[in-house]
C-alpha cells in the first residue's frame, strides 16, 4: 500500500471517531486503531471478570476500593516514554483526567493512555514491556 493511502486511512479514523478500521486490497491489508475514550472498566471483586463502563455512565467502585483502568487496544505496555526514562506514573501518584498513565505500542504506533478520572494510582497491574490484549487490566485508581 502507498504511504499516502495509509496516511489518509489514519486521518479517516481520527476524523470519523471510529475505534478501528481494517482494509484489505488483494493480498495486502492494514488495520488502523486508536485509543478510545471511556475505556475505564470496573471490577466487581478480585478474580471476577469486570464489566465495561458504558460511555457516559457513572463508574462504580469495586469492593477493595478503586477503579480498574483497562487497555483499550492490544499491543505492548510501556510505563515510560522511552527506555531508561522515568515512568509516567508510580504507585501512590495522584492523577487527574488527561494525565498520561502509559503508552501502548500497537502496529508500530505509540498510543498514549490517559487517566479518565481523578484519584491515586493504587496499583500497577502489568509488567513493563509486556504484550497484552484489549481489556487487560493496567492500573487500579483509588
Amino acid at each position: 500500500m502507498d504511504l499516502r493511502k495509509i496516511k489518509k486511512l489514519i486521518e479517516l479514523v481520527q476524523e470519523s471517531g471510529i475505534a478501528e478500521l481494517e482494509v484489505r486490497d488483494g493480498d495486502e491489508s492494514i488495520r488502523v486503531a486508536r485509543a478510545v475514550p471511556g475505556a475505564v472498566s470496573v471490577a466487581a471483586a478480585p478474580a471476577v471478570v469486570a464489566q465495561t463502563v458504558a460511555d457516559g455512565a457513572a463508574p462504580e467502585t469495586e469492593s477493595v476500593g478503586g477503579q480498574v483502568v483497562r487497555a483499550p487496544i492490544s499491543g505492548t505496555f510501556y510505563r515510560s516514554p522511552a527506555p531508561g526514562e522515568a515512568p509516567f506514573v508510580r504507585e501512590g501518584d495522584a492523577v487527574a483526567p488527561g494525565d498520561v498513565l502509559c503508552i501502548i505500542e500497537s502496529m508500530k504506533m505509540m498510543n498514549r493512555i490517559e487517566a479518565e478520572l481523578t484519584g491515586t494510582v493504587a496499583e500497577i497491574l502489568l509488567e513493563n514491556g509486556r504484550a497484552m490484549e484489549s481489556g487487560t487490566p493496567l492500573f487500579r485508581i483509588a
